[in-house]
């Protein structure tokens, strides 16, 4: 080999001795994988980070799935609080209402719920499993109101959401706007309409035309101040012994006056429509239908509000005592002859309260068949003699009777046809000729007129839950509903609502069944 053509050997070795002199690393020697087993550090870290963010993917979706659930669990409660809100504000008996929240949970896809109403609050439990703890929401019911068109959309909403035409979200919004809305009608409007109802008690009781526009232009007065103490925040009770003040000092004035007119039918007007406000319906169906804890307190209420107005009429009395005006009773002898006039005057009645309460138009015409019905009826049982008890309980159950089935079929809940049904029958004179005889005459026969009084409005109210109990559909599903609720139904759905599950689509056609 020639020079410089190879490499020099004293190179190699000391290239071989620098390469053999290298340390090892300091983890050991480096091991290759065999068929795919031993991996790097860095893989398996990362496998690691990856496994930690599924799973806590897994948990995130458990979590928003939970808070999901919870969301709509307290919308469903929301929803059916403020429902049942509603309902006994406008004055719904407490089955009615629990009836209906428990529809609506129902409806929102939860069975099993418990309701405890006491009159100014509501509160519902509802469990899950037996081995969560129960979730329990309450509402206060902090006003009452004599709205029908309120009562009647919500009615109707609740309806629409039991079979699934509305959502939750949409049904919660509907509601919101009703409770938000204006009346339907103006309110001067309805101011007149209680005078109407004022004029037609006074030709019920035999009174001519100059006594009926007195009459009206009184009521008008009344419902005038009453809606302005309202708004000063003046309790119910006052107003009451303000509105029967105003009624008896108008019938001293014409007395004073010597008006050829009959004073008298002025308070009673007067009474009969500060009773018309008083939910006494509700009380007794309360109290028949077995809930004892809101049938005292509604009729606590209802004792509070007519001694408001035995308070203002007896204060009218005795100050037209000491100014020597003892205003007479006058009031004609029910007689077949008058039987047109009576007929034709409840039906106006019922028909303006139904009015002045805002209630559909399309409610005018059964109440105002329903309204002449009961008039009739309580007129021919007079008539015969039966006592005015009696008389009453017979045209409330005719009432009652006849209020489910129109009411039904106009499309409203048949406690806004009863309730206007009733006003006709209301015992406005019979709580006048009681006062007077205590006040003016000192006869304890006085007392016996005001517990006929007292008799007359548990007639009148039993009376209208027997006619409904008699009206209810004889059906399974109904008698079902019935025994579960102790009770007949006002408002609300009337059959079971289950929750709502999407139907098995067909796979084949019946032509295609009927060939195999």
């Amino acid at each position: 080999m020639a020079e410089g053509e190879g490499p020099d050997v004293g190179q190699m070795r000391e290239v071989g001795q620098d390469i053999h002199d290298v340390p090892p690393p300091a983890g050991g020697p480096v091991r290759q994988p065999a068929d795919g087993q031993d991996r790097q550090p860095e893989e398996v870290s990362v496998e690691h980070r990856a496994g930690g963010r599924r799973a806590e993917d897994r948990r995130d979706a458990e979590e928003q799935r939970a808070r999901d659930e919870q969301r709509e669990l307290y919308s469903t409660l929301d929803l059916a609080l403020r429902i049942g809100e509603v309902l006994l504000s406008s004055g719904a008996g407490t089955a009615d209402a629990t009836a209906t929240i428990l529809g609506v949970t129902a409806a929102g896809g939860l069975r099993g719920c418990e309701v405890d109403i006491t009159f100014t609050s509501i509160a519902i439990s509802y469990q899950a499993a037996p081995d969560v703890a129960p979730e329990t929401h309450m509402r206060v019911v902090r006003y009452r109101s004599q709205d029908f068109s309120r009562l009647t959309d919500v009615d109707r909403l609740v309806r629409h959401f039991a079979r699934g035409e509305l959502g939750r979200e949409e049904t919660s919004r509907e509601l919101a706007r009703i409770v938000s809305a204006g009346p339907p009608f103006p309110r001067w409007s309805s101011v007149l309409a209680w005078g109407v109802m004022a004029g037609g008690a006074t030709l019920l009781l035999g009174g001519g035309w100059l006594i009926t526009a007195i009459a009206i232009v009184t009521a008008v007065v009344i419902e005038m101040s009453n809606r302005w103490f309202n708004r000063q925040r003046l309790p119910a009770f006052y107003q009451q012994v303000a509105g029967a003040f105003v009624a008896t000092a108008v019938a001293l004035v014409l007395y004073a006056v010597h008006a050829p007119v009959k004073p008298s039918l002025v308070v009673a007007a007067g009474i009969i429509m500060l009773l018309a406000g008083i939910a006494l319906t509700g009380a007794v169906q309360d109290a028949i239908t077995g809930y004892y804890v809101t049938a005292a307190a509604r009729l606590l209420e209802a004792m509070l509000l007519t001694g408001g107005i035995i308070a203002g009429v007896s204060l009218g009395l005795t100050l037209g005592i000491k100014l020597g005006l003892p205003v007479a009773i006058e009031a004609q002898t029910i007689q077949l002859a008058n039987l047109p006039v009576m007929v034709t005057s409840g039906a106006l009645m019922a028909v303006a309260f139904c009015y002045a309460s805002y209630a559909p138009l399309r409610s005018l015409l059964p109440v105002a068949i329903v309204g002449a019905a009961g008039s009739l009826a309580y007129t021919l049982m007079a008539r015969a003699e039966f006592g005015p008890a009696w008389s009453t309980a017979a045209a409330a159950f005719v009432v009652g009777l006849a209020g489910y089935s129109l009411g039904r079929r106009t499309g409203v809940p048949p406690l806004v046809v009863v309730v206007s049904g009733t006003i006709p029958l209301l015992p406005g004179l019979t709580i006048y000729k009681g006062l007077l005889e205590l006040m003016a005459q000192g006869n304890l026969i006085g007392i016996v007129s005001l517990a006929t009084a007292v008799a007359i409005g548990v007639a009148l109210a039993s009376g209208i839950i027997l006619g409904e109990y008699v009206a209810q559909p004889i059906r399974r599903e109904a008698r079902r509903l019935e025994d579960r609720l102790a009770g007949p139904r006002l408002v609300g759905p009337r059959r079971p609502i289950r929750p709502r599950q999407p139907r098995p689509r067909r796979t084949t056609s019946r032509r295609s069944r009927r060939h195999k």
